[in-house]
């Protein structure tokens, strides 16, 4: 009697059956471990990121970017010790690999307005990956009844927002015409020394 082979498709809806398919409280709690793992990256590099920038006021902003981000640490403690979960056990590698390339920038570029410039886009991309998670973690919250997350991570998307918005306003103002200006400068030394 020939045995039966099994075909690739065979394979893999055999190991699709086998996946486990959580609830929303547990996608819920998955959610905000990677969450709580973004910020609590964030938390290490942030001060770090603030004493190497020219911009009083991008500092400013990196200040207020890390009491937001202690903020939506405690809120999310708590919300996980609703959900009979602890923050521990998951590192978030999407933030982890966002902020690796800031602090890299951090590292490669002197201190003036193209690090600041440079460091303003890194910022902004690791909030909209951030204002994406708490997004999808408050809508799970208000899935499964978890009302105070929920408004906790409303208030996260918001502040978010606003501050995305500053830094555009701060890039647009300040950052990117010192950056040209410096670029102008630059190029007229470097006529001046070729006559």
């Amino acid at each position: 009697m020939a045995t039966k082979r099994r075909t690739p498709a065979r394979k893999a809806t055999r190991s699709r059956q086998a996946k486990q398919s959580p609830d929303g409280s547990e996608l819920l709690a998955l959610e905000l471990k990677e969450i709580h793992s973004a910020e609590s990256q964030l938390s290490k590099v942030v001060p770090r990121l603030a004493k190497s920038v020219q911009s009083d006021r991008l500092r400013e902003l990196l200040e207020e970017r890390l009491a937001q981000g202690e903020q939506v640490i405690a809120d999310v403690e708590s919300a996980l010790e609703e959900l009979d979960e602890t923050p521990r056990g998951r590192k978030n590698v999407a933030a982890e690999g966002l902020i690796n390339d800031a602090r890299e920038h951090a590292q490669e570029i002197a201190a003036g307005p193209a690090l600041d410039s440079v460091l303003i886009g890194a910022i902004q991309k690791t909030g909209h990956y951030c204002i994406a998670a708490w997004g999808t973690a408050r809508s799970l919250a208000e899935a499964v009844g978890q009302r105070q997350a929920a408004r906790a991570l409303e208030r996260a998307v918001k502040e978010g927002a606003r501050f995305d918005e500053q830094l555009t306003q701060l890039a647009e103002r300040e950052v990117t015409p010192a950056l040209l200006a410096m670029a102008q400068e630059s190029d007229g030394m470097q006529a001046g020394a070729r006559r």
